[in-house]
């Protein structure tokens, strides 16, 4: 009788041991597909990196401007993509912040990514930042671009290449991003 009682205890603890380990082993995997965006259903997203072509986009700015790939043509540029809920993100911003006090005729495009326009004012204003932006509340835009991860920032030259790519690792500084302006204005 001893021995059935151990036995029983023994797979019922086998049983809450598999139990704990699958709720973890869950847990992980959810936590994995936050942090990769979870979204990889798009089969034609690109990721875009230096010396690609800017794809052919438009949004509207939070001022009423449309803004095209061409229109920025001639010019030396500055995309971001975010999201104001992302802590990246979050601390990213005021370096671009940054960017567009110290480069105000340089055209600087954040774009929201899956974000309404109502949720980003609120943020923009909390945050006193005056560089503007355009609400997608998808990911329609961003996926032109890439397929998974923010902040993904991109600094293109006059004749539409991409000169620079950006992302979370590491999260670029001030200093970085002005070496790469710079070294997209020389050519």
């Amino acid at each position: 009788m001893k021995n059935l009682l151990s036995l029983q205890k023994r797979k019922s603890m086998k049983k809450l041991i598999n139990s704990v380990f699958f709720i973890a082993l869950c847990s992980c995997m959810a936590m994995v597909s936050c942090i990769s965006d979870g979204d990889d259903s798009d089969t034609g997203s690109i990721e875009l990196v230096a010396g690609d072509k800017l794809p052919a986009f438009s949004v509207t700015m939070n001022g009423g401007r449309v803004v095209t790939h061409e229109s920025l043509r001639g010019k030396v540029s500055f995309i971001v993509f975010f999201n104001t809920g992302c802590k990246d993100c979050r601390r990213e911003l005021p370096v671009i912040q940054q960017i567009y006090e110290h480069h105000p005729h340089m055209p600087l495009i954040a774009i929201s990514r899956a974000e309404d326009a109502a949720s980003v004012a609120g943020y923009w204003q909390e945050q006193h930042f005056t560089f503007p932006y355009a609400a997608q509340e998808d990911r329609t835009v961003y996926h032109l671009f890439a397929k998974s991860g923010i902040p993904r920032i991109y600094v293109v030259d006059a004749e539409l290449t991409i000169r620079s790519v950006f992302t979370d690792n590491p999260l670029a500084g001030y200093d970085e991003l002005e070496a790469a302006i710079n070294d997209a204005s020389s050519r």
